[in-house]
């Protein structure tokens, strides 16, 4: 081969530098010219020109590739400029980033901060299903270097990369995939990292610095796509919610003006003269309702649909709970309820089942039905017995208050009422433990009305004058039906029998010192009559009925020596004389043991088994002292009786 200088040797390599020949091609032409050679200058000159163009090659080479990379990367910014949602967007960047680097597998995590893991959310180029929604401690594996120190972290063999943190399930999955070089860089909005977005090879690899600032990139751009999309999901959603409140909203409005229309419908309707069962058809009809109209007295008015009829009890507690709160209220089984008033009248209770298409405005309805019905209740001449019920209230009050008008009165306006006051009656008061003065209010209206008696609510208590004989029983069937319906305890007290209108306030007064008594012993939440109380009963009344006191504890045993000319009741004063001791007790009678002891077992059968326990014993004591001193001051007055035979 011709000898060819230096200079010859230069240009030839720099045209295949500028032809971007082969490697190749520059080799073969330096081996020529190494043959052909024959200096040692030229030999020197020659190896500079080859690690020159080999050099020059490889600039050329790595920029090329960092053009085609950054090509791609602007591609994939084109393509994460795209819409996605969030899941569709992590796919499109895991599978960019396995491209781009040409990797064999990629992946996505997210942390979990309230669970405190880290868990994987999507995968491209896996061949198992272990990676996908793999969860594990934030501080095990390589994502929790990137997150802590957030900035491009990558090992060439992760298993045997002692500076990661391991953890036993990471690392099974680093085996099933057949994983060695990995890297991960952060997925950040501004400069909080979020995310981690890794790449993974299945040979041992070392990342050049090129494609560990590729993946940076990548990561930045990956992280301003997701946040994008999480905030187009957020606007999105709010869309759809509005969308959505704005379709309710305008439903709603239709509602409200079906509705009022409706209502003024029924109330042209009532005051046009339609009674309350043309008023409850219509109402039943043009709003898909089952509708039953309670009276004030608990009785039903009309009714439409096949809306069950309310037992006396739950008839009577629905109505104390509307009218309490003084607006429609809730019941079981979809039921509603409204009160139907006119100013502080009560003039009954709606009980309502709406269609299901009109259960949220349920309360609107009820209330606007229930205003509609209550004109005619109002209007129509059958209200007059609600006239009368405000009358009897009156008449209660007039019958409580002191000073009195003139019996006569009274007893006259009681008996244009129906009522004759010459028959027993008896006062009751009951007092709610509670703030339920609404309900104890209604509930007494009710109840009067069933017993056919009269009515006052004054300071928190019902004051109940009602037919009968036995205050007892009377205050015991107040308490058993009020206390459950409240929920509450009840104290209730009651006097008499009265038999005329001036006796009425003197059974209140005791109805009322009975109370207290009861508040003094701690007898909240019982019921009791003075009579009831014993010798305290005898001294909170106003007549005193010591004979009654007497004839109630004591009267068996004064019946029984009466009849049979036998001394139990001086036996029985001896025995507690002698401090409860039938010997001593038989010395003072100047009888045998036996025979006070024979006296005490019938005294027993008399009294009941308990007459010698202490409260009892204390009450026979006194009513065995009251019957002496009766005795004697009547035995004082006979003697002192002039002798009409003188």
């Amino acid at each position: 081969m011709a000898h060819r200088p230096a200079e010859s040797v230069a240009l030839s390599v720099l045209e295949l530098l500028a032809a971007e020949a082969p490697i190749a091609q520059l080799d073969t032409l330096v081996e020529e010219a190494f043959r052909g050679c024959e200096s040692a200058q030229d030999l020197e000159s020659i190896r500079r020109l080859r690690q020159l163009g080999l050099s020059i090659h490889a600039q050329s080479r790595r920029r090329q590739q960092r053009e085609a990379g950054l090509a791609a990367l602007v591609d994939t910014a084109r393509d994460l400029a795209m819409p996605y949602d969030l899941d569709g967007l992590l796919k499109v960047i895991t599978r960019r980033a396995r491209l781009l680097l040409n990797v064999d597998m990629s992946y996505i995590s997210f942390p979990d901060d309230e669970e405190g893991y880290i868990y994987v959310r999507t995968s491209d180029g896996h061949t198992s299903m272990l990676s996908v929604g793999l969860r594990l401690p934030d501080d095990s594996g390589l994502g929790s270097n990137v997150l802590a120190n957030p900035g491009p972290f990558w090992t060439p063999d992760y298993l045997a990369d002692e500076r990661i943190e391991h953890h036993p399930e990471l690392d099974e999955v680093v085996r099933a995939e057949g994983l060695h070089a990995i890297m991960g860089v952060p997925l950040s909005h501004r400069t909080t990292p979020f995310g981690v977005l890794y790449v993974a090879d299945r040979n041992v690899r070392y990342f050049t610095i090129d494609e560990i600032a590729l993946m940076t990139s990548l990561g930045d751009l990956g992280g301003v796509a997701i946040e994008k999309a999480r905030l187009l999901g957020q606007s999105t959603a709010a869309v759809s919610a509005l969308e959505l409140q704005s379709l309710r909203t305008e439903a709603g409005l239709q509602q409200t003006r079906r509705i009022t229309e409706v209502h003024q419908e029924l109330l042209e309707l009532a005051l046009s003269g339609g009674d309350v069962h043309a008023l409850i058809r219509e109402a039943g009809r043009q709003l898909g309702l089952e509708l039953r109209l309670y009276a004030t007295d608990g009785t039903v008015l009309s009714f439409t649909g096949e809306l069950p009829e309310l037992s006396e009890t739950t008839a009577t507690a629905t109505a104390m709970d509307t009218h309490a709160a003084r607006r429609p209220v809730r019941l079981p089984d979809g039921l509603w309820a409204a009160p139907v008033t006119a100013g502080a009248s009560n003039l009954g209770t709606l009980v309502v089942r709406p269609s299901s298409d009109r259960g949220e405005y349920a309360e609107q309805i009820c209330r606007l039905v229930a205003q509609a019905v209550a004109v005619p209740l109002l209007l129509d001449s059958s209200r007059a017995a609600t006239a009368v019920g405000h009358v009897r209230d009156e008449l209660l009050d007039e019958l409580l208050a002191s000073p009195q008008r003139p019996p006569q009165q009274l007893a006259l306006r009681a008996r244009r009422l129906g009522i004759d006051l010459s028959t027993p009656h008896v006062l009751v008061i009951a007092r709610p433990e509670c703030e339920a003065q609404g309900k104890a209010a209604t509930w007494a209206n009710l109840y009067a009305h069933r017993m056919s008696g009269l009515k006052r609510v004054h300071n928190g208590r019902a004051v109940l004058l009602l037919p009968g004989t036995d205050p007892g029983a009377a205050a015991r069937s107040v308490l058993e039906e009020l206390a459950p319906l409240l929920g509450n305890p009840v104290t209730v007290s009651a006097a008499g029998p009265v038999t005329d209108p001036t006796s009425v306030f003197h059974g209140y007064q005791e109805a009322l010192r009975c109370l207290d008594a009861m508040t003094s012993l701690g007898a909240v939440g019982k019921a009791a009559s003075a009579r009831e109380l014993g010798f305290l009963g005898v001294l909170l009344a106003d007549n005193h009925d010591v004979e009654g006191f007497i004839d109630s504890t004591i009267g068996p045993v004064l019946d029984y020596d009466q009849q049979r000319f036998t001394e139990l009741a001086r036996t029985l004063y001896a025995y507690f004389e002698t401090g409860n001791s039938p010997t001593y007790a038989a010395q003072r009678l100047h009888v045998h043991t036996n025979t006070v002891a024979r006296r005490l077992e019938r005294i027993s059968e008399l009294l009941g088994p308990n007459w010698q326990k202490p409260d009892r014993a204390f009450e026979i004591q006194l009513a065995l002292k009251l019957s002496r001193i009766r005795r004697l001051l009547l035995d004082r007055a006979a003697d002192e009786a002039p002798d009409n035979g003188s």
